[in-house]
């Protein structure tokens, strides 16, 4: 016999947050037909056509692509970096005087 903790472990984790918004009655309804269309609740599609966009938008944002030559130039930095200039040298000190790591 599974106790209450165990079984409360082996279900799905409650939701527990809620995002509301108020949209005009016919964007609603389109909204309505597209998820009857995917096969999902309203709530289902909603969120889960949110965290579609969601994960595009991060992706775009968060990912630097670059072309061939400037990645080559850049992997070429990273193997040989130049000397810090005196102008970063500066700016390092500048830095050390007002951050107390």
């Amino acid at each position: 016999m599974q106790t209450a903790k165990a079984q409360e472990s082996s279900e799905k984790p409650v939701a527990d947050d809620r995002i509301t918004a108020r949209i005009p009655h016919a964007k609603r309804i389109i909204i309505e037909r597209a998820a009857a269309v995917y096969g999902a609740t309203l709530n289902q599609f909603i969120v889960q056509t949110a965290l579609d966009r969601a994960g595009q938008i991060l992706e775009r944002e968060e990912t630097l692509r670059l072309s061939e030559r400037d990645s080559r130039t850049f992997l070429a930095a990273l193997d040989s970096p130049p000397e810090p200039s005196q102008k970063l040298i500066e700016a390092l000190k500048a830095h050390s005087q007002l951050v107390k790591c």
